[in-house]
């Protein structure tokens, strides 16, 4: 269980950096795109009703939905400080509902953040499935930056920390052939 003292807050600047993004998409007319508010059960408050200890209920979804452009998106914002990205960071109702998302005609991706590389990757959701595949089949539990595609790389912009519609215009190119 995850409480909201450890190991749930990591990935916050992360993911301030695509809610700053996603204002800049909004107000250019490029984007509305929401953030999921993860659901938890408060434990402990203080006096004052804060909520100073509480735990994430398993069952959220994604980070993100939204529109881009007409095309319904979801996504989930992920940080990883090695070169190796370790699957149990992903839960089969993700998968599941990411899977069931692409069947509507939407679109779904995972935005990672090498942190140590200072690097971000968009990784589709087809590639997804493959390296969880491969784990459920009993294969490796994570997935190494040297499996990934190298056109799915990309780095912050003047105004733009987190330029994802780049990815996505190469991910639905690359669906068109």
């Amino acid at each position: 269980m995850s409480t909201f003292k450890s190991r749930g807050l990591r990935g916050s600047t992360f993911e301030e950096f695509i809610n700053k993004t996603n204002e800049v998409y909004e107000e250019n007319g490029l984007a509305l795109i929401q953030k999921i508010p993860t659901p938890i059960t408060p434990i402990d408050m203080d006096k004052k009703g804060h909520i100073t200890l509480a735990y994430f209920d398993q069952k959220s979804t994604v980070d993100y939905v939204g529109a881009i452009q007409g095309i319904p998106v979801c996504f989930d914002a992920k940080e990883c400080n090695k070169d190796t990205f370790p699957l149990q960071n992903i839960h089969q109702h993700q998968i599941d509902f990411m899977g069931k998302w692409e069947a509507q005609d939407g679109l779904a991706f995972i935005l990672i953040f090498f942190s140590e590389r200072d690097i971000y990757y968009y990784l589709t959701y087809a590639q997804l499935k493959t390296f969880w595949d491969r784990m459920t089949e009993g294969g490796r539990k994570s997935f190494r930056i040297e499996e990934l595609d190298e056109k799915y790389f990309f780095q912050t912009k003047p105004n733009l920390l987190v330029p994802y519609l780049d990815m996505i215009n190469i991910d639905l190119s690359s669906r068109k052939g």
